[in-house]
């Protein structure tokens, strides 16, 4: 009579199960919705009747509108291996530049002074990121140091420009029809905030430019010796990035009706950690805006909960490091595992 022998587990099977679960988890992006979900959870319990209404899920969109818009172009830019930290800074500044022409020929017309504030926004910050791809591509100074330097230049112009005191939109106009128009239930200033993203996917998943930013940043010498124009492709997506802050920029001042030169300080890191989170890997040639749309969720989320469970406001920044330092190590796990297979 035979007689069945069990096996015990050998003793690091389970934790290599859970290895294998939690490498599973993070190099795909539907683990970014379930940190979602369970911080909007965690807050309504926190904050019960507060967090989880209408008025501040529609704030919510709202505040992540900007930061959108602004990391649409930041995932161009880190797929294609670089990055841009100045984003908040060329914010600001088109802002200023941007009111005050709308301010200048408010008087005259207000839909015209709307039409030139669009257009000297977005020129702006196009001109901004000529200038970072520039040094960038042909000079060859790294991007940590070039953005970190015009991050500085841009807002000292804009303080400069302004004495440092903000300056109030005179065109009520823009505020009614953008900062607080509504279509049916929806903000407009989130539906144009949808637009652009929907508009990011087209262009990256569709278009030669696309496939041109990973391919760039997946080999860029690689890319060069099958006929891609690097340096241009670089200056032009360093050109969308800063252009798209700009178009923020209006974004931001049709909201509040005035520039916020002491605010979007974090607009660059946010929008990083959420172009990351959202499954664009840091190192570049992986990624897409898809997932940047619900990873700059995050960060909006937590520092929302974070005001509603009485927290100081100080602490926003601190939540939005620790949520950094969260998106690269997870790139880094979905990027080794990458590698392994």
């Amino acid at each position: 009579m035979s007689t069945l022998t069990e096996h015990p587990p050998a003793p690091d099977a389970a934790p290599g199960a859970l290895r294998r679960v939690w490498s599973a988890v993070a190099d795909s992006n539907g683990w970014i919705v379930l940190v979602l979900a369970g911080l909007v959870l965690l807050f309504s319990v926190l904050a019960p009747g507060q967090f989880f209404t209408q008025f501040n899920l529609t704030s919510i969109a709202i505040g992540t509108s900007v930061i959108l818009v602004i990391a649409v172009g930041q995932t161009f830019l880190i797929i294609s291996g670089s990055f841009d930290l100045s984003v908040g800074s060329v914010l600001i500044f088109a802002s200023v530049v941007s009111s005050l022409a709308m301010n200048a020929i408010a008087p005259t017309s207000q839909p015209l002074a709307i039409v030139v504030g669009l257009f000297v926004a977005v020129a702006t910050g196009v001109a901004w990121g000529i200038l970072n791809g520039v040094v960038v591509s042909v000079l060859r100074i790294p991007a940590l140091i070039t953005t970190l330097a015009t991050m500085g230049i841009a807002l000292g112009l804009a303080q400069v420009i302004t004495n440092g005191t903000n300056v109030s939109l005179q065109v009520p106009l823009l505020t009614s029809s953008l900062g607080s128009g509504r279509l049916g239930p929806f903000p407009v200033i989130v539906l144009l905030a949808v637009a652009i993203a929907v508009v990011g996917i087209w262009l990256l998943s569709t278009t030669k430019f696309g496939r041109y930013s990973y391919a760039i940043g997946s080999n860029a010498e690689a890319a060069r010796r099958v006929g891609i124009k690097v340096r241009r492709h670089e200056i032009a997506v360093f050109a969308l990035t800063s252009g798209l802050a700009g178009l923020a920029a209006f974004m931001s001042v049709a909201q509040y009706g005035t520039t916020a030169i002491g605010g979007h300080t974090t607009d660059s890191l946010e929008s990083i950690a959420g172009t990351i989170l959202g499954g664009t890997s840091l190192f570049g040639g992986v990624g897409g805006i898809g997932g940047t749309i619900v990873g700059v969720l995050i960060p909006t989320v937590l520092k929302n909960g974070l005001i509603i469970v009485g927290l100081q406001p100080f602490w926003q920044g601190v939540a939005i490091g620790v949520v950094l330092i969260a998106a690269v190590f997870i790139d880094q796990l979905r990027r080794r595992r990458r590698n392994s297979m």
